[in-house]
């Protein structure tokens, strides 16, 4: 991230000139750029480059990433990678007809996104409003009051996707509003990304063999020294706050873990800043990088403790799993964010107010998701996406467009 504001507004200034260019260079529609946030392999776009690059040899695919060391990862896995500020990884940029990304353009570097067709996988089922239906809080000068601060150091937020990712008929009713996009423009297939948690065993052990790095490895062999594991799993607070050691009693976690012979993780939203040194005292509570993908983790731990984020409705997706609540700032949240359906309806799992009820239901074993609910969700939020690996059926997809 660039602090000096002086520095970045002529970096801007740069990219603005470069912009017009991208719309002119020849694209080929067998070439296919992948990119994640802030540099990092992982989410949707991880999960169908890796099957592009598996089965597909006829397309030529890479992943751009800013982060060199991301690229070296990706290359030791027999994957194809370029830096993005390289000659090679500008000219895949330039040259590709397809830009498949999970959030932004910026994934990749938008001003290189002139003339593409852009497909934009998102992160997540949305809980609460998301983009241009945003109508409060510090996201406002983005999305509602569109500054002209907001338009010239976000351009890629305006860049409307050509089609975004929606697994049911009611995220595509909602993304086509959000993402201000004709609904036909929102495609539906499952998310790349669940097909490891839905997945067997065998096929799991596989992929985590040849694509995931020994740090996972070594964290999956731990895992299974526990009787339990909590995965805590916060979304992002637009106000930014360290919110770790301010709402969690790190020693009280601790003491309760080694009471029920369980681990507790912490996986901060990517843009959560928090200071890892405060967990280095502990040996039954683990950080996750903010960076890392979790989802070959995801299916050998007990229960997810979340909040207001979307992983409850990929996490519900495996069976025997379970799920709580920690809701500790559900009023001041809902002032600045509003959720695109009735919270309580359309959420499971034990729902705990504060950390002392947080501890309590997991001392006493309290938090087993109601089956019937699950089903109820899954079949309103994912149609028969859920347990569908519709990934070749999406690459198939994008080569007709």
């Amino acid at each position: 991230m660039i602090s000096n504001p002086f520095i970045k507004t002529i970096l801007y200034l740069c990219s603005y000139c470069i912009y017009p260019f991208s719309f002119i260079t020849p694209r080929s529609k067998k070439k296919w750029t992948f990119g994640s946030f802030r540099g990092a392999f992982n989410d949707n776009s991880k999960y169908l480059f890796i099957e592009v690059q598996k089965k597909h040899p006829e397309i030529n695919s890479a992943w751009i990433s800013c982060n060199k060391e991301t690229v070296k990862k990706i290359r030791s896995c027999n994957l194809t990678a370029y830096y993005l500020f390289s000659c090679k990884g500008i000219w895949h940029a330039l040259t590709s007809k397809y830009w498949i990304y999970n959030a932004y353009t910026s994934d990749i570097l938008f001003c290189l996104s002139g003339n593409t067709t852009t497909i934009n996988l998102w992160h997540g089922l949305a809980i609460k409003n998301i983009e241009f239906d945003i109508n409060a809080g510090p996201l406002e000068d983005i999305f509602v009051k569109k500054t002209f601060k907001s338009r010239f150091f976000y351009p890629q937020v305006y860049k409307r996707p050509n089609h975004v990712l929606a697994p049911s008929e009611f995220y595509q009713s909602y993304f086509s509003q959000a993402f201000r996009i004709d609904k036909k423009q929102c495609i539906s297939f499952s998310y790349p990304r669940t097909t490891i948690l839905t997945c067997d065993e065998n096929e799991r052990k596989e992929f985590i063999r040849q694509y995931e790095p020994e740090e996972t490895h070594q964290l999956i062999d731990e895992l299974s020294k526990f009787e339990k594991t909590f995965i805590y799993m916060p979304t992002w607070r637009d106000s930014q706050k360290e919110i770790i050691s301010s709402n969690l009693d790190l020693s009280t976690i601790e003491k309760t873990m080694q009471e029920v012979n369980g681990l507790f993780l912490i996986k901060p939203h990517a843009n959560t800043i928090i200071n890892d040194s405060i967990l280095k005292n502990f040996r039954n509570i683990k950080l996750i990088d903010s960076k890392s993908d979790v989802y070959t983790i995801l299916p050998y731990t007990s229960a997810l403790i979340t909040d207001y984020s979307s992983i409850m409705y990929d996490y519900m997706l495996m069976k025997g799993k379970d799920i709580i609540l920690y809701l500790y700032d559900f009023e001041e949240y809902t002032k600045d964010r509003t959720f695109i359906f009735p919270f309580n309806e359309n959420t499971i799992g034990a729902k705990t107010s504060t950390f002392n009820e947080l501890i309590q239901v997991i001392k006493e074993n309290k938090y087993s998701i109601n089956i019937d609910d699950r089903e109820r969700i899954i079949t309103k939020l994912w149609d028969e996406n859920g347990f569908k690996d519709t990934t070749s059926s999406l690459i198939k997809f994008i080569e007709t467009l």
